[in-house]
């Protein structure tokens, strides 16, 4: 369940980036979207979705990991939320939501967000 909230968290977190592309277009035929409906203060949300989806991940890795003898293991794995995050922050300080291009380009970066993620737990089962 915390995997599925912190999935949700992140989708608004990207799909608000690309829905920046054509908000102009959205606002002329009545499209409401998540652009839209945040304007000005798009980074303020995103950060709060940035930290949503790094702390239910975390927690989600935690429990997974809970009954674990190696310490090593949760370190790892606990390592992928934190580059998570680290490259959504990223995201935030490249973007500019009146710039369509810089909007594609992060939006197509969050392939890599999720391969990150999934690289630091594949290390860790293999610890």
């Amino acid at each position: 369940m915390l995997l599925y909230l912190a999935g949700i968290s992140w989708t608004l977190f990207y799909d608000t980036i690309y829905a920046h592309q054509d908000s102009k277009d959205d606002a002329l035929i009545g499209v409401k979207s998540t652009a839209r409906l945040f304007g000005q203060n798009t980074k303020k949300f995103l950060r709060v979705f940035l930290m949503l989806s790094v702390i239910l991940l975390a927690v989600a890795v935690i429990l997974a990991l809970r009954d674990t003898s190696n310490i090593l293991v949760m370190v790892v794995a606990l390592g992928g939320p934190w580059a998570f995050g680290w490259h959504l922050a990223w995201q935030i300080i490249l973007l500019d939501t009146d710039n369509p291009d810089t909007c594609m380009k992060l939006f197509r970066s969050n392939r890599n967000c999720g391969l990150i993620f999934a690289l630091f737990l594949a290390v860790a089962l293999f610890l």
